[in-house]
């Protein structure tokens, strides 16, 4: 009952769209998708964080993630560095190119048959501009982190790591996973 001497009870703000999610997720809006969410933080993200040091270096958001990667790597494989920019083959191929036309990375064909490997290697010039660029990014991206408390970050970092292998399971086709998870984007 609610009048003057009882006020209608405030809403539990801790309660969220996935407090009480069912299997079938009939509660979820679009907007409460986890693929909605993480893509519209991570574009956001990008545009905040990545992109103002990478202009900086007159690099494009993918040039810098590659030229990292290599950067960490000093030299890798074509294949490896596909997976592990989560990009497709061809931005990959053409981010490269543009990366060795600048002369911050060199491609290395390994091999005798026709399907040579290729590998990629940082340049001393790519180095320096890694070296050059990577402090700031390293600040950029901690002071978003930075914005959640120590036990938000902790439960975050394990959440995405979480799903991250959910993902891989089910790409993988692993039975731990629920049959139908083909179509994990909106």
């Amino acid at each position: 009952m609610t009048d003057a001497h009882n006020p209608p009870a405030a809403p539990d703000a801790s309660r969220t769209p996935w407090t009480d999610l069912d299997e079938a997720g009939s509660t979820l809006n679009v907007d409460a998708f986890i693929t909605t969410m993480m893509s519209q933080v991570g574009n956001a993200l990008r545009r905040t964080l990545t992109m103002p040091y990478a202009e900086q270096f007159g690099l494009s958001v993918s040039e810098w993630r590659l030229l990292a990667l290599v950067a960490h790597a000093g030299r890798i494989a074509f294949s490896d560095l596909v997976v592990q920019s989560t990009s497709d083959k061809a931005l990959v191929s053409r981010t490269l190119k543009l990366l060795e036309g600048r002369g911050l990375v060199v491609l290395e064909p390994e091999g005798n048959t026709p399907r040579k490997k290729i590998y990629c290697r940082i340049t001393p010039e790519g180095q320096a501009l890694h070296a050059e660029a990577i402090p700031i990014a390293r600040r950029r991206q901690a002071a978003a982190i930075r914005v959640l408390p120590p036990d938000e970050r902790d439960a975050m970092y394990r959440a995405l790591l979480k799903l991250r292998e959910y993902c891989r399971a089910a790409e993988e086709g692993r039975e731990d996973n629920p049959e139908d998870t083909s179509a994990l984007d909106i």
